[in-house]
């Protein structure tokens, strides 16, 4: 009879064969190995945000850091309120806080919700890296839509038209997780864009998860919601990692229409047996953040100056270099797509995106993650850029010394985004070397 360790593999869930950590974690325990050896590493692979959380809602959870009841599993009743009444003024919705759920990360309440809704799951490509391994990990039914640097890397109407064309059940329900402005790819949607896609998405039964994560740091303040065009049917995810920037307080956000309370009911179920509720001090300090203010619309102007100035800059700099790319309209990634350099690069042995994201992490230290982490042919050669590796609390601290509704003057990059500029620039002078 053979050791345990010998059929280790019979016990593993078969769903995940061929799954390993997440992309996003991996290239940043690397870029730590590295460092750790000495090497200067641009660290663009982790999509983290460099500013400090603000400080109204850091005093909020000081004073809360006694609370240590454990709270309804939906969310602080409070918070619940205040996350509805921020979707009211913010996007314009008839959100409920009785259809408000309040999870331990976003990324934990996309998971129960493939969970719980029976249904197909739609993706974008290119789409944020843990969307496809949680509906592996479930056995969910999974259809891609592939779109393309013309498409600027988004849905648009006619690519959502031609796929359900192909559907060959147009009643069967899915749900489609949409996500803007995008990771990987920093890019958003026109108004109109979005109430066709809503009508399309109406006449064919499937439901809209809009990831809108990312909505707070449009970097023109103009975000809207597919859900004031599709309201019934979608259901809308934020959070306080990137535009409050505390990714580690790990609090996410669920506003279903009050057509989908069931779901969201029955989604309180699965989460009662296994997280039970989220941290008490950060669902009471996150009631401060929720409820905006003076302060908090402050510190987003400048956030989104910064963000926009760094990000249009470094797109300038990769398009001189022969680099495809969409300028960002909101959040901090760039999608650079490099297949103006497919031969030189195949001459080199490399024919993989991953092979070139690992081949200039070791030449240059700039460390990306390869567009096949986010849903794209291992062979096309795209990457994910962060571009946050700078001290986000200086940056912000300079920024609020210039006019408000002044541009950041021109060499606000090369003294508080330096690295960035420079990874770029090491990123450029490697592909010229070819």
């Amino acid at each position: 009879m053979g050791s345990i360790s010998n059929h280790t593999s019979e016990f593993i869930n078969p769903h995940l064969n061929g799954l390993g950590v997440s992309a996003t974690l991996a290239i940043n325990a690397r870029s730590k190995e590295l460092m750790a050896q000495g090497k200067t590493i641009y660290r663009f692979g982790l999509g983290q945000s460099p500013f400090p959380v603000p400080k109204p809602v850091v005093e909020a959870l000081r004073l809360n850091a006694s609370q240590k009841d454990y709270l309804p599993v939906k969310g602080l009743p409070l918070l619940c309120e205040t996350v509805a009444g921020f979707h009211r003024r913010k996007d314009g919705l008839n959100a409920q806080a009785g259809c408000v759920m309040i999870g331990p990360g976003s990324k934990e309440l996309v998971f129960l919700l493939q969970l719980v809704f029976n249904a197909e799951i739609i993706i974008i490509s290119p789409c944020w890296v843990s969307y496809v391994p949680q509906a592996k990990i479930l056995g969910k039914e999974i259809s891609v839509i592939h779109s393309s640097y013309k498409d600027k890397w988004q849905l648009t109407p006619a690519l959502f038209e031609a796929f359900l064309k192909k559907r060959n059940n147009t009643t069967k329900p899915a749900l489609m997780i949409l996500n803007y402005p995008g990771n990987p790819d920093g890019v958003s949607f026109k108004d109109e864009d979005l109430e066709a896609i809503g009508k399309l998405a109406r006449a064919h039964h499937i439901f809209i998860l809009s990831d809108e994560i990312y909505g707070m740091l449009h970097h023109k303040g103009e975000h809207t919601s597919i859900a004031k065009f599709y309201p019934e049917g979608t259901i809308v995810s934020s959070g306080l990692s990137k535009w409050c920037g505390a990714g580690g307080w790990r609090l996410g956000t669920f506003s279903f229409p009050p057509e989908l309370q069931w779901l969201c009911d029955k989604m309180a179920v699965v989460a009662s047996e296994t997280y039970t509720s989220v941290s008490a001090p950060i669902q009471y300090a996150a009631v401060e953040a929720f409820k905006g203010g003076t302060l908090i619309e402050e510190y987003l102007w400048h956030v989104r100056k910064i963000l926009a100035h760094v990000g249009q800059a470094c797109a300038a700099l990769l398009l001189e270099a022969n680099v495809k790319v969409n300028p960002p309209a909101g959040g901090f990634y760039l999608f650079p797509d490099f297949h103006a350099f497919k031969k030189r690069l195949h001459d080199k042995g490399i024919f993989t995106s991953a092979e070139m994201c690992r081949q200039i992490l070791e030449d240059t230290g700039v460390a990306m993650l390869p567009g096949s982490a986010f849903s794209r042919p291992d062979d096309e050669f795209t990457a994910r850029m962060a571009y946050v590796d700078f001290d986000g609390a200086r940056a912000l601290a300079a920024s609020r010394t210039q006019p408000l509704h002044e541009p950041l003057p021109p060499d606000f990059n090369k003294i508080y985004c330096a690295r960035v500029v420079e990874g770029v620039g090491k990123l450029n002078a490697w592909l010229a070397g070819l």
